[in-house]
């Protein structure tokens, strides 16, 4: 594989933007985006409430369309994708950790059931998740929070996803739990070399584990830099103000 393959965006934004009506009105979600996200990298969105960045991960995943502009995914407009493709390169986890009625086996076999395909199985799917495999005949909702959400990732990974969005999805977890879940998550981007990007509202956390980071505020990329220039030395007095708790 060459260098320039590998450090080519994996995800293109250009001049995207999305709108909602609420209330008769249309309430502008997305403003004008633009911008790159590298191959192996982590990049991670932050911002106030409401300010766009879980929209435009559902973007990349087509749980909704743009209203302008294009999203390209590994060179390919995300509308010329198989939905289902799509899904299958770009996985996603939220927040609440969906579990369906039955055993943990019967969720990591979901995919299967659903497309006739696995390429991990249950085993490989909690050794790579650090469930342990004991867990695999235990009833799904009796799981704690911290294994719920390993669960979620594991079905999620068993597309063999090469890009994860992630969005929120420490934000329940006592601070053990959190730690597990960063230390898996880096350790996929290492070793698995998946494409991360994750929304938090955890500052402390996107320091921990960013490569990058935009900050995303009414619908617009304020700034976009490396994790230590973001932190260190921001170039705008918006972001500043943000980091010192404003909104």
């Amino acid at each position: 594989m060459s260098m320039e393959f590998v450090n080519q965006p994996v995800i293109e934004f250009r001049s995207v933007s999305k709108s909602f009506v609420q209330n008769g009105k249309v309430q502008p979600v997305l403003r004008d985006i633009t911008g790159e996200i590298e191959r192996n990298s982590i990049v991670v969105f932050v911002g106030p409430s409401g300010s766009g960045k879980s929209t435009l991960l559902s973007l990349c995943n087509m749980l909704i369309t743009s209203d302008t502009g294009k999203i390209i995914i590994e060179g390919k407009e995300v509308r010329e994708w198989n939905v289902n493709e799509l899904r299958r390169k770009v996985g996603i986890a939220f927040q609440t950790a969906p579990v369906i009625e039955g055993t943990v086996q019967d969720n990591l076999l979901l995919t299967y059931k659903m497309h006739n395909q696995n390429t991990y199985s249950p085993e490989q799917l909690t050794s790579l998740t650090g469930l342990s495999q004991d867990l695999l005949q235990h009833h799904a909702r009796s799981l704690s929070g911290g294994q719920k959400q390993k669960l979620s990732l594991a079905r999620t990974l068993s597309n063999n996803s090469s890009i994860l969005l992630l969005d929120e999805i420490t934000s329940a977890l006592d601070p053990i739990s959190t730690h597990e879940i960063e230390e898996l998550i880096l350790r996929l981007n290492k070793e698995e070399n998946k494409t991360i990007v994750w929304v938090t509202h955890d500052l402390a956390q996107a320091k921990r584990v960013a490569d990058w980071v935009w900050l995303i505020k009414n619908g617009s990329i304020v700034e976009s830099a490396s994790v230590q220039d973001f932190f260190l030395s921001p170039q705008k007095d918006i972001t500043k103000q943000f980091l010192m708790g404003g909104e």
